[in-house]
This record gives C-alpha cells, sequence and structure tokens, in this order.
C-alpha cells in the first residue's frame, strides 16, 4: 500500500506538470472587442517566459500569406524595439476598391540592453490592423528567442483532438454582420444606479422621519409647558 501510495503520488506530480507546461504557451486575445471577418482590430499575444534560468529577448509572429493581413500597427512597449515586414503577395487583393500586392509577412520584436522577460515573468505584445481575412480562425506562429540562444516554435496547427505540444496562437474571426469593432458597444444599465437612487431615497425618508420626530417632541414639550403653566395658576387662584 505505501509502494502504490508513493507511485500515485509521484504520477499526479507528473501529470499536474505536466498539464502546467503544456498550458503554458504563447497566446493571441481580443480583448474589449469582437473581431471580425473583414474588420479591424487589436491582437494581444501573451507571451510567459517558461525557463527557470534564461530570458525571453525575442518574439517573432508569422502572418498566414494564404489569408493575408494588409495593414498591421505596433503598440510601443518600453525596452523593446518593433519591426513589421511585408511581402509581395503571390495574387492581388482588392481591399476597399485599392489593388493591395503586399500584406504583413512578419512582426518582430527585439529586447534592448538590459531588457527581458525573465523567470518566473509574462510579457504582452499588441497589434491593430485589418482588415481581417475571411476565414473562421487565424492561426499566427511565435517563434520566441531566449537571451541562452534557446528558440522555441509555437507553430503546431490547431487540431480536433488534444492539444499539441506546441500550439500556435489562433484568433477567432466572428462572420459579417456579427460583430462591429469600428463602434464600442453600448454599455448596459448600470447595476448600482437603482441601488444608488434606493440609498438616496432611504436617506431622505429617515432624514424627513427624524425632523418629524424632532418636531413631534418638540411639540410635547410646549404642551408639557403649558399644561404645567395652567395647573400652577390654577392653584394660584384657588
Amino acid at each position: 500500500m505505501k509502494r502504490f501510495a508513493v507511485v500515485l503520488g509521484c504520477a499526479s506530480a507528473a501529470l499536474l506538470f505536466s498539464a502546467g507546461t503544456a498550458s503554458a504557451h504563447v497566446t493571441a486575445k481580443v480583448i474589449g472587442e469582437s473581431a471580425t471577418q473583414g474588420g479591424y482590430t487589436k491582437i494581444t499575444f501573451r507571451v510567459p517566459n517558461e525557463d527557470e534560468t534564461a530570458g525571453t529577448v525575442k518574439l517573432e509572429l508569422r502572418l498566414p500569406q494564404d489569408t493575408p493581413i494588409t495593414s498591421l500597427r505596433t503598440k510601443p512597449v518600453p525596452g523593446w524595439k518593433a519591426e513589421v515586414t511585408k511581402t509581395k503577395l503571390a495574387q492581388p487583393i482588392t481591399v476597399h476598391g485599392r489593388e493591395i500586392t503586399e500584406a504583413v509577412s512578419t512582426v518582430t520584436w527585439t529586447a534592448e540592453s538590459g531588457t527581458r522577460i525573465g523567470p518566473g515573468e509574462f510579457g504582452e505584445f499588441e497589434v491593430s490592423g485589418g482588415p481581417m481575412p475571411e476565414t473562421d480562425q487565424l492561426v499566427i506562429p511565435a517563434i520566441q528567442t531566449y537571451d541562452n540562444e534557446k528558440v522555441v516554435a509555437w507553430d503546431a496547427p490547431p487540431t480536433d483532438g488534444d492539444e499539441p505540444e506546441r500550439p500556435a496562437p489562433v484568433v477567432k474571426l466572428a462572420p459579417k454582420g456579427e460583430g462591429d469593432n469600428h463602434h464600442a458597444a453600448t454599455p448596459a444599465s448600470s447595476p448600482t444606479a437603482p441601488a444608488a437612487a434606493e440609498s438616496t431615497e432611504d436617506t431622505t425618508a429617515r432624514w424627513l422621519g427624524g425632523a418629524g420626530l424632532a418636531v413631534g417632541a418638540l411639540g410635547l414639550g410646549i404642551g408639557a409647558g403649558a399644561t404645567l403653566r395652567a395647573r400652577r395658576m390654577t392653584r394660584t387662584e384657588a
């Protein structure tokens, strides 16, 4: 039984460790807005540092050329230099009535001297642009380089089965008409507004109630004083 418990514990630890390692990969997220085919959007790439001794000093994204994106801009990241590279398309495409012959092929961030994503840390890199291609998902392989010259390619395409060991970042794209990322969504009514109104009404009611009690108490005091004076006068006359 003791041996069985030890083996079971080791197996559980190994399973947990492997699950944690598999989940810590470069991901792509669209935050706060929808990503729609034919629209423009912002994509955030989250880069965890998996090495216990080395730091990440470079990230390269490889944009698909069969579903091209013609324009991308990078958000400045302190200590990092960004470079967007375009490549001539095999077949020109038309965007908003214009013929486009080039599309973004790579986006690269390189750390400046003294900058890195250290052990136990993660970094975020953002791009904004479009139009997004007419496909249900955008697969963007990412190449992560460490300062000990180790290179990790997150480039495995998604599958219907288990997640691959080194999956590529994926952005889901909604069909045209299902999202409009050029306009902010109308904010829902604040759930705290009714509570605030009720609180104000309750405070007012309490104030009025307190004032009423004070006036009532003052009236009772005046009435009691008048009664005492009347009794004294009656006794004096008697």
